[in-house]
């Protein structure tokens, strides 16, 4: 068998084993007994092929292959540690791994690196356990509030500042000044989409990240009985609701990619068989790689959604509670990428990224791009969720052969 192949499989049956869910997937939640397990087992693996690691104040945890000539130069990849409940095994965790692999065999094959090469960790990306995404990205920029975790809890009601002090963290030291050694970003992850697998590309080169525009809207009409109501006297928020989802995702379709829309969440009320709804909460997703493209699309939306309820006699309330702008990579870095996909001749193809990751924390601060891999089925934050170990593995090479580029010329 490949020894990169071999690599791969048995990195990947490892961590995915560490918090492996009796109901099915990993979980694997910031702070837990777990996530320390596997941080401290990915240490190991570090520590023995030797690199020097430590963690910082947080539990972000990194790896290091000290430079020869450009000792104030690091080139960094990672990911992040952390799942959702019952997730897969590769989300977030793949891009430690790769990381790891590809320095590992970099090392091996070139000895030490010109610019330093540097693994990172990442404490938590996605929010599963406590209500705060980013924490170990945001950290390493000096970018979290810690007084915003003073009063937060997950699930059980464990407080976010007993669960990270029992893990042995703290919060980051606001005396020490943040690093500006990194030269370059380079993360590596499974697509969570079907794009790559439908037009069968083995790797993506990531040229930004979407920028996504969150709402939460409340419908108010008049609740009443389902038989005694003639129609022409209702006001019905789930009619209204109806004729808002379809009109703006046929709009949104006649726009098409990159621009998405997403209704996902609906709570009629009294939500009964026979009661007039005469209140709807709905939520709204709205993503687009241009800025200008998303406010002015969201714009129109939210015009047409009061002009459907003022026709009807209905009150909407309407929240943007997140409005997060369009990320661009940086362009050197991805012709960098797209270079060793031309070098290599591997089956690429470049894209955006529909989801969020942690290099649109790094993008905005130092030189960054990423790689996906094809998801199967574009199944994601799912026990399903798996790659051909043939396409982690082209994975692993571009990323390896990336970072030669980056810190060794």
């Amino acid at each position: 068998m490949d020894k990169i192949f071999q690599d791969v499989a048995e990195n990947v049956a490892w961590l995915s084993g560490i918090g492996a869910d009796p109901t099915g997937g990993t979980t694997r939640l910031l702070y837990s007994d777990y996530w320390v397990e596997a941080q401290q087992g990915v240490k190991k693996k570090m520590d023995d092929a030797g690199f020097t690691t430590y963690f910082d104040d947080i539990g972000n945890l990194f790896g290091r292959v000290e430079g020869s000539t450009y000792k104030d130069e690091t080139i960094m990849s990672g990911s992040h540690i952390d799942t959702v409940v019952n997730g897969g095994k590769l989300d977030g965790q793949f891009g430690v791994l790769a990381a790891y692999l590809a320095i590992k065999y970099l090392k091996e094959k070139h000895g030490q690196p010109l610019r330093n090469l540097e693994v990172i960790s990442m404490a938590e990306e996605e929010g599963s356990r406590f209500p705060y995404v980013f924490w170990g990205s945001k950290n390493f920029f000096g970018l979290a509030n810690k007084d915003e975790m003073a009063d937060v809890a997950d699930f059980e009601g464990v407080k976010f500042v007993d669960a990270m002090r029992g893990a042995g963290f703290d919060f980051r030291d606001e005396t020490k000044p943040l690093r500006d050694d990194i030269k370059a970003f380079v993360e590596i992850h499974i697509e969570q989409g079907k794009v790559l697998e439908n037009e069968g590309k083995a790797v993506a080169v990531v040229n930004s990240i979407a920028g996504q525009r969150r709402y939460t809207i409340v419908l108010n009409g008049e609740s009443n009985h389902a038989g005694t109501t003639p129609m022409s006297y209702r006001k019905d928020t789930v009619y209204a609701f109806s004729k808002i989802v379809t009109q703006s995702i046929d709009k949104a379709k006649k726009i098409g990619d990159p621009l998405v829309l997403t209704f996902g969440k609906v709570e009629p009320k009294p939500n009964t068989v026979n009661v007039v709804p005469g209140e709807t909460l709905f939520t709204m997703d709205c993503r687009h790689t241009d800025e200008a493209e998303l406010h002015s699309f969201t714009a129109e939306i939210e015009q047409d959604m009061k002009t459907i309820c003022a026709e009807m006699g209905i009150d909407i309330s309407i929240d943007l509670w997140m409005d997060e702008a369009p990320v661009p990579m940086d362009p050197h870095i991805v012709s960098v990428l797209e270079g060793v996909c031309k070098k290599e001749g591997l089956n690429y193809r470049v894209m955006h990224s529909g989801a969020g990751h942690d290099s649109q924390i790094f993008a905005p601060r130092v030189p960054t791009a990423m790689f996906f891999v094809p998801s199967i089925g574009g199944i994601s934050h799912n026990p399903a969720e798996d790659t051909k170990t043939e396409d982690l593995v082209e994975g692993v090479k571009a990323l390896t052969e990336a970072l030669y580029e980056l810190a060794y010329k």
